[in-house]
């Protein structure tokens, strides 16, 4: 068990990109998916990424702003490992592409 998080483009619900206990990610991302009204626990919860959602993204990457989150099935703290700094800018070129062909970037998780 543990922390599951996917990106998929919703057009051929295709994955986009896959994460395993990126745990600053999901704080991101919970954090986003609560400023546009979401509630309760972020657990199989989607929130669909714009073009500014991933150009705030990779500007809290670069920074190394990403959030410090915990939970039990989260894994040790993601916020500072290169390879996954390396790993989300690629996701966020992938992301923005999809984008850029009229799809639909929708992220989720579970765990």
């Amino acid at each position: 068990m543990g922390l599951d998080q996917y990106v998929t483009v919703r057009e051929k619900g295709e994955e986009l990109h896959y994460w395993r206990k990126h745990n600053a990610l999901q704080g991101w991302m919970q954090r986003l998916w609560e400023s546009r009204g979401g509630t309760g626990e972020f657990n199989c919860a989607e929130v669909y990424l714009y073009k500014d959602d991933l150009d705030k993204l990779e500007t809290d990457i670069k920074a190394q702003q990403l959030p410090e989150q915990s939970g039990f099935f989260y894994g040790p703290d993601s916020r500072f490992d290169e390879d996954r700094i390396e790993d989300d800018l690629e996701f966020i070129k992938k992301a923005r592409e999809a984008l850029a062909n009229d799809k639909d970037v929708i992220y989720s998780s579970w765990w």
